[in-house]
């Protein structure tokens, strides 16, 4: 299976992944010069030779109007106060020379850092104006990973625990605790650590990008490399400040995985429901229930979940707060796992996410319901209609 692995241990920024990614390519002046004619007015492209702790990688420079945007040496953001809406990047994004996915990845990752910023500021999305995302050279990052990552095409893209740094950043707003706080949310679900580096390494770009596109956080599998990658930043600290991104083949993964159950004859219907619904938030896997024969030739229920093995004990804790057993069962069982990938659609009628699964030669991709009903609806269609037209669209 092709797979992407980056190496976030020094953090992550947009021109890092840029160049990380650009590097796996065998002929990255033809992929600049495809960046160059996508239509980000008065933005230049370039990839410049770099050298960290002596080792040699790529450095992505973005210019505007013949100069690359103003930088903070000490913080990493933008010294200027270049206010811009929401509305003003779907237009910018609109009228860009992008294919439809990559038009689709670069809205919904702007629509992540608006949710982002709307919740630490406490105002509507539509009031939100970016700071230091919403110029030039941002938008240039998340336009060229975006481009990047659908031109590699990997069937899965894993990622190192993220280095976040520590201290200290001035931003538009005034000087904040690292990871700023809209940096904080979008790495909200992600394994982090703050390392021994003063400075923000992780900012709220490279946040973004990493919550779009990585699957799944770990370890690096087990893989055969065909190419790698070292995406240079600026500053330079005493380990190598780049990010690194490993192209090749790893095989399909094979899991452990709890059975929990136990048998129930003395609790109502909305009683189970409401011990289902309980094991589904406390993270099961999957929660169902089977009629069964029960002793003196009642009619009960097998309550049953799956859950990683790492989660037994906390859903052990459920079954036995929510139900009236005194006694749960689990079996231990290997499972060969299909890659899953999502991917979001921009639409006229909102936002939807495609979710896919590969591997063992097979690929599926299938719309998320409740974001399609939502477009039947406010189309007035049935389903299929509905998931005939997005095909169309797409």
């Amino acid at each position: 299976m092709k797979t992407l692995y980056l190496d976030c241990s020094m953090g992550a920024a947009g021109d890092m992944l840029m160049a990380a990614l650009l590097e796996l390519f065998p002929e990255p002046e033809k992929i600049i010069a495809q960046m160059n004619m996508l239509g980000i007015p008065s933005v230049h492209f370039k990839a410049e030779p770099s050298v960290k702790c002596g080792i040699k990688g790529t450095h992505v420079s973005v210019t505007v109007d013949g100069r690359e945007e103003g930088k903070n040496e000490e913080s990493g953001h933008a010294n200027h106060h270049c206010h811009t809406s929401m509305e003003e990047i779907k237009n910018l994004v609109s009228n860009l020379n992008l294919p439809d996915t990559v038009h689709s990845d670069t809205l919904a990752i702007y629509q992540s850092i608006a949710l982002a910023e709307s919740k630490v500021h406490g105002v509507p999305v539509s009031e939100i104006h970016f700071h230091e995302v919403g110029t030039m050279d941002a938008v240039a990052d998340i336009v060229g990973v975006s481009l990047l990552f659908r031109k590699l095409a990997p069937e899965n893209v894993l990622a190192s625990p993220v280095c976040v740094g520590s201290g200290q950043v001035r931003c538009a707003h005034g000087i904040l605790p690292v990871p700023a706080p809209a940096t904080a949310l979008l790495l909200k679900g992600m394994p982090v650590y703050a390392g021994t580096v003063s400075g923000e390494l992780c900012t709220p770009t490279g946040a973004a990008l990493l919550k779009y596109f990585v699957k799944k956080f770990t370890p690096m599998p087990v893989m055969e490399i065909g190419s790698i990658g070292y995406g240079m930043g600026n500053r330079d600290y005493d380990a190598a400040n780049c990010v690194r991104a490993f192209l090749g083949e790893a095989g399909e993964q094979n899991n452990r995985i709890t059975e929990l159950c136990c048998n129930l004859d003395d609790m109502t219907p909305e009683e189970v429901a409401f011990a289902e619904e309980r094991l589904f938030a406390g993270g099961a896997l999957d929660v169902w229930i089977t009629a069964i024969q029960m002793k003196k030739s009642r009619p009960g229920v097998l309550l049953s979940c799956l859950c990683r093995e790492e989660q037994r004990e906390e859903l052990l804790r459920l079954f036995f707060r929510y139900t009236t057993t005194i006694g749960v069962r689990w079996t231990e069982w290997n499972r060969r796992e299909l890659e899953r990938s999502e991917r979001t659609v921009s639409t006229p009628d909102g936002f939807l996410h495609i979710k896919s699964v590969s591997g063992s030669g097979i690929h599926r991709e299938k719309a998320e319901y409740d974001d399609l009903a939502e477009i039947a609806r406010k189309r007035g269609t049935s389903l299929a209609e509905a998931r005939q037209w997005i095909a169309e669209k797409e």
